[in-house]
């Protein structure tokens, strides 16, 4: 029960953390998929763009103290979204899709010409999406910086199994409080849960893409056997290619981005050095 009731604490407070106005130097673009609109925010800059997408119950707010000094440093457009359902973008109803979610960050890329040598930053959940785009459009890609973002190799049968019964007493909580965005997400989520997730775990990483996997010391488990898990899965994704490299963010939690930002900052110069 500790190991999926503290991820969702964490992303929780990270939530409540991060609400916060629209960084004001960010255009804003609604962007159509499929009947609903997905809010792009882009804080002009040179080609190519950096992407940075945040964790689950997370809008395109939670990067706003990170965006000025991204762009102070390399100089670039970076583009934040909202995905659907949190902060400008339309709710798509129903079961969380991966698929669905990919096909929104895709079309907004499309839709502002972010197609060639992007630097794709993900934090927890958007892991799952970055893969899924990297494997449509390996071509996109200069490089992945993966923020204690969910990796294949930690979604085991056991620990899908573990978790998906652990959240069960949240989500029904959540589903007392329809009206809360937060809850909305947890109850889609947990419907796909099983599904995504075997499916995920069966998926690799393009070879041809670089990656920085970044996990945080404090991890987002208090239970100690997760906790590790956490650790070694991202280890193992690190080592599956030569072209990816593990860094660990020291006196982390979950919360990279407020935590340590300097060690996400550091990765995107990384990758930007080998892709000018």
């Amino acid at each position: 029960m500790k190991t999926a009731n503290a991820l969702l604490s964490s992303l929780l407070a990270i939530a409540a953390s991060a609400a916060c106005a629209q960084a004001p130097s960010a255009q804003t673009t609604s962007v159509a998929v499929d009947g609903h609109h997905i809010a792009f925010h882009v804080t002009p800059g040179k080609l190519p763009a950096i992407v940075l997408d945040a964790g689950g119950g997370l809008d395109s707010t939670y990067w706003n103290t990170l965006v000025p000094e991204l762009a102070k440093r390399t100089g670039r457009e970076i583009i934040t979204y909202d995905r659907s359902g949190f902060g400008a973008s339309e709710e798509v109803p129903g079961p969380w899709s991966l698929q669905v979610a990919t096909d929104d960050l895709e079309a907004g890329l499309k839709k502002l010409g972010a197609t060639h040598g992007v630097i794709l930053v993900s934090h927890s959940i958007a892991g799952e999406i970055a893969l899924t785009l990297a494997r449509r459009h390996p071509t996109w890609l200069a490089g992945g910086v993966s923020v204690d973002a969910n990796v294949p190799d930690f979604f085991t049968d056991e620990i899908i199994t573990t978790l998906g019964a652990a959240y069960a007493p949240a989500v029904e909580a959540a589903k007392a409080h329809p009206e809360a965005a937060e809850s909305r997400q947890l109850i889609a989520v947990a419907a796909s849960f099983a599904e995504v997730n075997h499916a995920f775990h069966r998926t690799t990483w393009p070879d041809s893409i670089p990656v920085i996997v970044i996990v945080s010391e404090k991890t987002p488990f208090e239970a100690p056997a997760a906790a590790q898990w956490w650790r070694d899965a991202h280890a193992q994704f690190a080592k599956a290619a030569p072209n990816r490299r593990l860094v660990v963010a020291e006196r982390s939690s979950h919360d990279v981005a407020h935590d340590r930002p300097d060690v996400i900052i550091q990765a995107v110069l990384d990758l930007e050095g080998n892709h000018p």
